[in-house]
């Protein structure tokens, strides 16, 4: 079976023109729906696992899998996007992960115990492992490189609001009604999702597929979720070198190594690692995995201090954390098109370093410091994360050729989702360790006074791959330049 064919739309010249379509912003729109479902999902649930452990009669150790199988599954399928878009057209493997994703909701709202709830969350993580790469794929192709940076500053919003709202709507559900409501909200929102889909999203064409990599697919959804397994017993383990972390982490990263070697000597590898030889990509690819760490490890730190410091409920917690998303959601649109200008390497060094200073005043929170100024700093931090995360990933994807895009979306993803991994998890470890046991209110402030160092060393090693990006893009930004120029001398004489 050959790729989905290609369809054109009337009036949009991908390569040539400046100017966004107003079809592309409804598609962006179709796709955002079906991403914000997947990503609302994830944080939802961390809120309700009190509530599923005690009405499905289990203990947090067990309930955990409900986080931990969705998380496993998403990392197993995310490898294989690529040559799945290649094969049958992004538009129908999109399709698929959206029915996928609505079919395993509508079962977990039935589930009638822990068993049945974890099995269907691997169904519904293995459609919603692929909704994002795909929607990005989407997305990047639809946009065309001149228009990338505006268009997925769009996009990219659920990515980053939904860690923040999760909490609010997840909290909202459990105080007024049952908790299979937070799997069936997303029933109608898929289906929704599923119908413009169907009707506005076109069939584009991501390369040729060749035969499925089944040795590579095997070594690294193995890796994948071996890391992935490794960083999710951190919740359970305080001692960061337990056999139940490395041994799952070693072995990921040594079948990771392996998948290496086997994709450098195939003609058709599952994920074409040769793409880190454009060095735009790798320095782009590099920052988005330590932004990963840094932005989505802080996450877990302003929700539990307002719980467990301030005595917020989960609704008023959700809101006092929004300061941050209105800060991301102001800075965004300006980040694309400033990316679109200036390249996504300038763009992000700046957001990174209003990160880094952002995050300097919150190492000085106490037990009674002013709300007001706890949501200015977030404020100002939120526009630095804004200003840094989707400017890396679009300079990743304009470096690219249309046909490596499907390759370059599920490693994007990966590298995006282990990062947040692995600073979720040592953030966690670094409060628990100097919370120490029964602490009193002063003495948990100081705990994440300590975290909020750590969370700054995070963010400043995350500086790092934005100069190598900076440094990397710059040559190619002035051969573009110099091409509009020529460009702009010859036309006249054409005239």
């Amino acid at each position: 079976m050959s790729s989905a064919p290609t369809t054109s739309v009337p009036g949009f010249h991908p390569e040539t023109s400046d100017r966004i379509e107003p079809y592309v912003w409804k598609i962006a729109g179709v796709v955002i729906l079906g991403m914000i479902m997947s990503i609302l999902d994830t944080t939802i649930v961390n809120v309700a696992l009190r509530t599923l452990g005690h009405d499905l009669h289990s203990s947090l150790a067990q309930i955990q899998w409900v986080i931990t199988g969705y998380l496993l599954s998403l990392a197993a399928v995310i490898p294989i996007t690529g040559w799945a878009a290649r094969r049958f057209g992004a538009k129908r493997v999109y399709m698929t992960s959206l029915v996928l994703f609505t079919i395993g909701s509508a079962l977990c709202a039935v589930a009638t115990s822990t068993t049945e709830l974890v099995l269907f969350r691997v169904l519904q993580g293995a459609g919603g492992g692929m909704i994002m790469p795909v929607a990005q794929l989407i997305m990047a192709q639809v946009a065309g490189p001149k228009r990338m940076g505006r268009v997925m500053g769009i996009v990219a919003m659920p990515a980053m609001l939904g860690p923040i709202l999760g909490p609010v709507l997840g909290g909202t559900i459990l105080q007024s009604l049952h908790w299979s409501w937070i799997f069936l909200v997303n029933v109608p929102i898929g289906v929704v999702a599923l119908i413009a889909g169907w009707r506005m999203i076109p069939h584009t064409e991501s390369g040729v597929a060749g035969r499925l990599d089944v040795v590579g697919l095997a070594l690294l959804s193995t890796a994948s979720t071996a890391v992935v397994y490794g960083l999710s017993q951190l919740a359970t383990h305080t001692d960061l070198l337990a056999s139940a972390v490395v041994v799952p982490i070693l072995g990921g990263l040594v079948l990771t190594g392996v998948f290496c070697w086997h994709a450098l000597r195939v003609e058709r590898p599952l994920l074409d690692i040769r793409l880190y030889k454009n060095r735009v990509f790798a320095a782009a690819s590099f920052t988005t995995f330590g932004l990963g760490a840094a932005l989505f490890g802080a996450m877990i730190l302003v929700p539990l201090y307002y719980q467990e410091v301030r005595g917020q409920s989960l609704i008023a917690t959700g809101l006092l954390v929004g300061p941050q998303g209105l800060g991301m959601l102001f800075a965004m649109p300006v980040a694309g098109r400033l990316t679109d200008r200036f390249g996504g390497g300038r763009v992000a060094l700046f957001g990174v370093s209003v990160l880094c200073l952002s995050t300097i005043p919150l190492a000085f929170v106490g037990a009674t410091t002013t709300i007001v100024g706890i949501s200015a700093v977030l404020l100002i931090r939120g526009i630095g994360i804004g200003f840094s995360f989707m400017p890396a990933m679009t300079t990743a994807f304009a470096s690219l050729r249309p046909e490596q895009l499907s390759d370059a979306t599920p490693q994007l993803n990966v590298l995006q989702r282990i990062g947040g991994a692995i600073g979720t998890a040592v953030l966690a470890v670094v409060l628990q360790r100097a919370s120490g046991i029964s602490p009193s209110p002063a003495k948990l402030a100081s705990a994440f006074d300590t975290s909020y160092w750590w969370s700054l060393g995070i963010a400043v090693w995350a500086l790092i791959p934005c100069v190598v990006l900076l440094r990397a893009e710059n040559p190619r930004a002035k051969l573009s330049r110099a091409a509009s120029n020529a460009e702009a001398a010859i036309e006249p004489l054409g005239a």
